[in-house]
C-alpha cells in the first residue's frame, strides 16, 4: 500500500466514510483520492456499504473460521472447476464448478471439505464465503454465447463475463484490457465487468505484457511523494562534507564489469595481488542506504516492491531513475559513495579476514563482459598455446582489441589477476561440491516497433562467472559478519532438499541410465554435482539439470542463518544489488548501524521486527517477479515464432508428459508436440523420461533430437505448438 492508502485505511477503519468526508479528513488532490480509493475497492481493501467506504476486511488474518471451514485462497479457475491453495499450507483442495459459487483467483474464501470425496484420498470442498474478493483482473475481449461482448480474465479459460457498455467505447474483439468485476452473481456467468483499461491488440507481446502486470497490481508509476523525494536528487553529486568522513579509495583503479544496456551499475571491482602470493579483493556496492532513510516515502516504496522486474528490453525499478540510473549508479568517472567489502584472501583463494568500510570511489571504466572475456581471451593467447575462443567473448578483432586495451589502460593490469583468482575460486567451489546447474537463458531482440524480430542464447564467458564469484564472497563475508555478531539480520538461505523429492529424483535419473543410487536419503551435494558435470555438454543435459533444480527447495530470505545448500555455505546473504533488491538494502542499514558501534540490545530493538518482515515481503515479491518475468518472456518468444510458421526446425525433447512431449531448440523456445502425432496406440510414459508407442514400439526419451515444424504460436498464452516431422 502506498502511504495514502494506509491513511484512507486507517481513516475507514475509524467509521465509515463517503469520498467526501475522507478528502475532508486527509486533506488530499481528489483525482489522487478517487484513484487510490478505486484501486483499493478493486483489490478489496475498501468496499462500498451503505454509501460508505468500509475496510474490505478488518484483519483477514484475524478472522475466525466457522467450525469446520478451512481459510484459503483460489488459485486456479476453470470453466468447470476451480483450486483452492489451504492458507495453512497443506495443500490444495478441488473444487468442482457448481461449489465455487463465483469465486475468483485470488480471492480470500473459507471452504467447507466434502465428507465424501469422489477421488478417495483427495481434498474436495465447497466455497461458503468470500471474505476478501478480488475484483482487479486482465483479460482478452472476446464474445459471449448470445453474441455480446465480454471478457476472458487471463489463466481462467472459457470463463467469460459480459461488459458494461460504458468503458468499451473502442474496445476490439481481441483486445488485451484491465477489468473490475462490478457485481458478482452466485455462478460466473452473472458476473459483470468494466473495463478500466485499455491495452491494445493480443496479437503483440507488448500489449499482453502490459495487462500481465495490471492483472498482477504492478504499479509502473511512482506515488507523487515519492517523486518528490527523488527529485531532490536531480544531477546530484556527492556530499563533500561526508566525503571526508569515509574512507577515500579514489586513488584504487577501481571499475565495473556489466552488461552493455546496464544503467543501474550496483558494484564495482578492485584487486591486487600481494607480496606474499595471496591477494587483497574489494567489492565495491552503491551505498543506497545512505539515500534512502527508513520511513522515508522511498524506503516504503522499495520494501513494497522490494525488487526490480526486468522484461524484454524493458526495466520496472525498485528505485526512481534519479537514485537507479543516477546518484547511487557506480557510473565512470564519477565520485559515488559506496559500502566496500575489503577482502584478504590467500595464495590459494582462502578467505583470510575482511573489512566493511564506508567508501568514497571514482570507477574507472564501465566495463562490458563481452569485451572482457575478448580481453582475457587475448591475453590467454599471448601467453599459452592457442585455445578454443570463448563462445561469449566472439571472433577477436585487431583493430578492435587495440581500441579495447585503450579503453581499459588504467585497469587492464587487474584483468589476468582476477582471472587466476577466479579460477582458484572455482577449484574450491568444486571441491565442496558446489552445484554449477546449467540454465538457458534467452536474450530477446526487440525491434523500435516493441516487436520480438531474434531470440539468442544468452552466453556466459569468464568475465560473468568471475563477477559471479567476487560477489558470492562478498555476500558470504555480510552474511557472516551478521551471524557472528549475532545481531538480526536478513540471510538468503537455501535449506536441503526433501527426501520424497530426491527419491523420485533418484528414480527419474536412474531410468535416464545415470548412476543416481544415493548413499543416504538426502544426497550431499557432491554427488549431486557429479551428476551434473557428467551430463555437462551431453543431448540430456538440459532436462537432467532442470529436473535437479526443479527437486531442489526454492531459495527465499530468512532473518535465521540456515545456510545455502546449493553453494555449501554456512554463511550467505545478498548484499551487492541494494539498487534493485531491498533485501541488500536492508542488510546495508544493518552493516551501517554496526560500524557505527550499536550495542547488540540496541541492535536487536531496531532491526528484530524489520529483518523478519522484509524477509517475508521480498521472498514473496521475489516470486512475483520471477513469474511475471517468466510468462512475459513465454509472450515475446511466442510471438517471434508466429513469424516462424511452418519452419521446420531441430529441437531436443525437454519434456514428457501424458499429454505429449516438450521441444527445446537452440535459441531456447520451447513448444508442444501432442502424443496423437507420436503414437498410434495409447502412449505409455515411464518414470517420466520416455515415452513409448506400444503399436509401433517407437519410443522417445528426454535429451533426443526431433524434427519439429512450427504450426501454432498464440501471443496471449505464451504458447507454441509444434507439428513432428518424421525423419
Amino acid at each position: 500500500m502506498t502511504p495514502l492508502q494506509k491513511n484512507i485505511l486507517a481513516a475507514v477503519k475509524r467509521r465509515p466514510m463517503t469520498l467526501r468526508e475522507l478528502q475532508n479528513n486527509l486533506q488530499v488532490d481528489n483525482s489522487r483520492l478517487r484513484t487510490s480509493v478505486s484501486a483499493m475497492v478493486a483489490t478489496g481493501e475498501l468496499a462500498m456499504k451503505n454509501g460508505t467506504y468500509v475496510p474490505g476486511f478488518a484483519t483477514y488474518e484475524n478472522t475466525t473460521a466457522p467450525g469446520g471451514s478451512i481459510p484459503c485462497t483460489l488459485v486456479k479457475l476453470a470453466a468447470r472447476f476451480g483450486f483452492a491453495s489451504r492458507d495453512d499450507g497443506e495443500g490444495d483442495i478441488f473444487i468442482p464448478g457448481r461449489a465455487l459459487h463465483g469465486a475468483m483467483p485470488n480471492d480470500k474464501i473459507l471452504v467447507k471439505l466434502f465428507d465424501h470425496p469422489r477421488v478417495e484420498g483427495s481434498s474436495e470442498g465447497e466455497v461458503l464465503e468470500v471474505t476478501v474478493p478480488n475484483n482487479r483482473f486482465a483479460g482478452t475481449v472476446c464474445l459471449s454465447e448470445d453474441g455480446r461482448l465480454a471478457v476472458e480474465p487471463d489463466g481462467c479459460r472459457d470463463v467469460k463475463f459480459l461488459l458494461a457498455k460504458q468503458g468499451s467505447e473502442g474496445v476490439h474483439l481481441g483486445d488485451k484490457v484491465g477489468f473490475l468485476i462490478t457485481h458478482r452473481g452466485e455462478r460466473h456467468n452473472a458476473h459483470r465487468a468494466a473495463v478500466v483499461e485499455k491495452f491494445g491488440s493480443s496479437d503483440y507481446a507488448s500489449e499482453c505484457a502490459k495487462a500481465i502486470l495490471y492483472g498482477r497490481n504492478v504499479r509502473l508509476e511512482f506515488p507523487p511523494e515519492v517523486l518528490e523525494e527523488a527529485r531532490a536528487y536531480d544531477n546530484a553529486t556527492i556530499d563533500q562534507a561526508e566525503a571526508a568522513h569515509r574512507m577515500d579509495l579514489r586513488a584504487i583503479p577501481i571499475f565495473t564489469i556489466d552488461s552493455a544496456e546496464t544503467k543501474d551499475i550496483d558494484d564495482a571491482i578492485s584487486l591486487q595481488k600481494l607480496e606474499n602470493g595471496g591477494y587483497e579483493l574489494g567489492v565495491h556496492i552503491a551505498d543506497v542506504s545512505h539515500y534512502v532513510r527508513p520511513g522515508s516515502a522511498l524506503d516504503n516504496e522499495a520494501y513494497e516492491r522490494a525488487t526490480s522486474i526486468y522484461y524484454a528490453d524493458k526495466v520496472i525499478p525498485m528505485l526512481p531513475t534519479q537514485l537507479s540510473n543516477g546518484i547511487c549508479s557506480l557510473n565512470p568517472q564519477e565520485d559515488r559513495f559506496a559500502f566496500s567489502c575489503l577482502m584478504r584472501l590467500d595464495e590459494q583463494g582462502n578467505i583470510l579476514g575482511y573489512n566493511f568500510v564506508k567508501s568514497v570511489i571514482r570507477s574507472r571504466v564501465k566495463g562490458v563482459y563481452k569485451e572482457i572475456n575478448a580481453l582475457l581471451e587475448s591475453m590467454a593467447a599471448e601467453t599459452t598455446e592457442p585455445v578454443e575462443a570463448d563462445e561469449a567473448a566472439g571472433p577477436i578483432d585487431p583493430e578492435m582489441l587495440n581500441a579495447l586495451k585503450e579503453k581499459y589502460a588504467e585497469v587492464l593490469e587487474q584483468l589476468p589477476i582476477m582471472d587466476e583468482l577466479y579460477r582458484k575460486r572455482l577449484v574450491l567451489r568444486k571441491q565442496r561440491g558446489g552445484m554449477d546447474i546449467e540454465s538457458d537463458e534467452a536474450k530477446l531482440i526487440i525491434d523500435e516497433n516493441g516487436r520480438c524480430v531474434d531470440i539468442v542464447k544468452r552466453g556466459r564467458g569468464t568475465s560473468e562467472c568471475m563477477i559471479e564469484e567476487f560477489m558470492l564472497l562478498a555476500n558470504q563475508c555480510a552474511a557472516n559478519a551478521g551471524r557472528t555478531n549475532k545481531v538480526p539480520f536478513v540471510y538468503r538461505v537455501h535449506e536441503a532438499p526433501d527426501a520424497e523429492k530426491m527419491e523420485k529424483l533418484s528414480a527419474t535419473l536412474l531410468a535416464c541410465g545415470l548412476n543416481a543410487k544415493f548413499k543416504n536419503p538426502i544426497p550431499t551435494q557432491l554427488e549431486l554435482a557429479a551428476l551434473l558435470d557428467e551430463t555437462r555438454g551431453q543431448p540430456i543435459q538440459t532436462p537432467v539439470h532442470t529436473c535437479i533444480l526443479r527437486s531442489m527447495q526454492k531459495a527465499r530470505y530468512a532473518p535465521q542463518p540456515l545456510g545455502h545448500y546449493g553453494l555449501v555455505l554456512a554463511d550467505y546473504a545478498h548484499f551487492t544489488s541494494p539498487i534493485r533488491r531491498y533485501p541488500d538494502l536492508a542488510i546495508h542499514r544493518i552493516l551501517s548501524e554496526m560500524l557505527l558501534g550499536a550495542n547488540n540490545a540496541q541492535m536487536t530493538k531496531d532491526f528484530t521486527d524489520f529483518a523478519a518482515r522484509a524477509s517475508e515481503q521480498s521472498s514473496k515479491q521475489e516470486v512475483t517477479a520471477v513469474r511475471i518475468e517468466r510468462d512475459v518472456e513465454d509472450l515475446y518468444k511466442a510471438e517471434y515464432m508466429h513469424n516462424h510458421l511452418g519452419e521446420v526446425y531441430m529441437g531436443t525433447v525437454a519434456g514428457i508428459t501424458p499429454r505429449g512431449v516438450f521441444v527445446e531448440l537452440e535459441n531456447t523456445v520451447e513448444g508442444f508436440v501432442p502424443a496423437a502425432e507420436l503414437c498410434k496406440g495409447e502412449p505409455q510414459v515411464v518414470d517420466g523420461v520416455s515415452m513409448v508407442d506400444p503399436l509401433t514400439g517407437r519410443t522417445w526419451m528426454l535429451g533426443t533430437s526431433m524434427k519439429v515444424r512450427v504450426a501454432a504460436a498464440d501471443v496471449a498464452l505464451g504458447r507454441i505448438d509444434f507439428e513432428y516431422m518424421v525423419e
